[in-house]
């Protein structure tokens, strides 16, 4: 694996090793070893997938509060999405700014976002899939979010949204 540091502390971009021949292909997504020469060495205790109909789908910006914040591996299994997390880690020089890069299931391509930040995702083709680990177990009472559309984040999409939840379209400005 090959940990793309990013202006983000803790916040990298993972490209992983691919072995090819005529069956196919093999690549390691996590090794406990690798991932310590970074200094990560929490456990994931939960993993998820998201499956999503449609391009322009969006999904967040969800984080959980503390002492219940949670560090996420996300990678695109089907399709292809832009994965945004926002730094919302106030003693941080990079608060309240917004990363991004693409996932597909082409370029095979990771990220790991650290506690404190919060994570969303514009599909860009139909039919994509996610998988993601988490360092926290789900907790309703912890789960929240920021809009995506807030003007102090600055997030900018490519495309336009088609489908959002209630929920992730009404979550609180930062301001506010």
């Amino acid at each position: 694996m090959n940990f793309i540091t990013t202006d983000f502390s803790g916040l990298y971009v993972i490209e992983v090793n691919l072995l090819q021949d005529e069956r196919g292909l093999f690549a390691r997504t996590f090794c406990k070893e690798e991932f310590a020469k970074i200094g990560f060495d929490k456990e994931f205790v939960q993993m998820n997938f998201s499956f999503n109909r449609k391009k322009g789908t969006f999904r967040g910006m969800h984080f959980q509060k503390p002492p219940l914040e949670e560090t996420k591996l996300i990678r695109c299994t089907a399709g292809k999405v832009l994965d945004i997390a926002v730094d919302l880690r106030k003693d941080s020089t990079t608060y309240l700014q917004s990363f991004s890069c693409e996932l597909s299931q082409e370029n095979r391509t990771m990220i790991l976002i650290p506690e404190g930040f919060a994570h969303g995702f514009i599909t860009l083709e139909d039919n994509t899939e996610l998988a993601y680990c988490h360092t926290a177990f789900y907790n309703p009472a912890a789960d929240s979010g920021v809009r995506y559309n807030d003007a102090a984040l600055q997030i900018k999409l490519p495309i336009e949204i088609t489908s959002i939840s209630e929920k992730d379209k009404n979550y609180p400005l930062i301001n506010s």
